[in-house]
């Protein structure tokens, strides 16, 4: 895909290839696969009725997470959303602490007071969604002001759906973004359907990235099932927002493989439309890429899968094994109108 947005000249993605080691190839292999695995297991959960409320996938988001959050540091900071599992585990944090908030334990993040991905780990730097997606994108903007006033040289990375994208909280922290030239990475993940309401529905314009043109900053449209293109494309506008030029939009095209949540049967998903995208599973690609490349041979692939399954056996037994809250705890600092 690979296509820029019209904003101008002066905002053309410069050549820059940010080469990855083997090493790292395999660690984003195994990042992609532990999300993927990660996701199954909460969809069961879910119908075991181990998990209440909702339970949410990023199937065929694996690359647009995953790869994003790779081009970050230690000292930035992360905003992600409901489907953004893979950049909570790039930035460092344990599939025990995921399974524990997901089956809402009292010894989870959130002390059993949420059961998703609301939950903040301020020793990560992670800031989970917020469940009005549009209102974590200002705040997101109020921490790359604080972190450009303490000079931090630390950059923050946000996401919005298509959807999302439309509420009038995005243009708001563009226009102060852009003006302020704060540090600043806004993805709009365009997955094609906004719960029940495709793209076509949602804009006038041929690309999401087009809209960067009106806050005068570099706006580009990728493939977010093509790992290298969104690391490739992430690490330049996070370098970018480093040296204080300021926020960069990037939309990246995807396709929500599941329902908005377990619930969800998306039955108003045209089953070609889903065959399509099926084959451009980002998983199956970068299993493919590594192939290719010989640094996946059958030999490393059965021993990270050995490691994944492992890995997750045990924190699922953790979570399940581990208590809920007391009654008084539950109600602790949760407050009602």
């Amino acid at each position: 895909m690979k296509s820029k947005s019209s904003t101008s000249k002066k905002n053309k993605r410069s050549e820059i290839s940010f080469s990855l080691s083997k090493e790292q190839y395999l660690q984003l292999y195994y990042y992609m696969r532990l999300t993927r695995e990660f996701e199954e297991s909460i969809l069961k959960l879910y119908r075991q009725g181990k998990i209440v409320g909702g339970a949410y996938t990023g199937n065929g988001n694996e690359a647009t997470a995953v790869g994003s959050a790779f081009a970050l540091e230690k000292q930035d900071y992360l905003f992600p959303m409901h489907r953004d599992m893979g950049a909570h585990l790039v930035k460092g944090q344990s599939l025990r602490n995921l399974m524990l908030q997901h089956l809402a334990r009292g010894n989870s993040l959130s002390k059993g007071r949420d059961g998703t991905g609301h939950y903040a780990d301020s020793s990560l730097k992670i800031y989970g969604n917020i469940s009005h997606l549009g209102a974590m994108v200002p705040m997101a903007c109020g921490v790359a002001l604080a972190s450009k006033l303490r000079k931090e040289k630390a950059v923050v990375l946000t996401y919005i759906g298509d959807g999302g994208a439309n509420v009038g909280d995005i243009h708001e922290s563009l226009a102060m973004a852009s003006v302020m030239k704060l540090p600043l990475v806004l993805i709009i993940e365009n997955n094609q359907f906004a719960y029940s309401t495709p793209v076509a529905k949602q804009k006038a314009m041929e690309k999401y990235s087009d809209r960067a043109m009106g806050y005068g900053v570099p706006g580009y449209t990728i493939d977010g099932t093509d790992l290298e293109e969104v690391y490739s494309t992430c690490k330049q506008a996070v370098e970018r927002a480093r040296r204080g030029k300021g926020p960069t939009l990037i939309e990246s095209v995807t396709m929500r493989m599941h329902g908005h949540s377990a619930h969800d049967g998306s039955e108003y998903v045209p089953k070609e439309l889903l065959a399509a995208w099926k084959k451009k599973d980002p998983v199956m690609k970068i299993e493919k890429l590594l192939t290719d490349k010989k640094i996946l041979t059958p030999k490393v692939k059965e021993e990270y899968e050995g490691k994944i399954i492992a890995t997750l056996d045990d924190a699922i037994q953790f979570a399940v094994e581990s208590p809920y809250p007391s009654g008084e705890e539950a109600i602790t600092g949760v407050y009602a109108a």
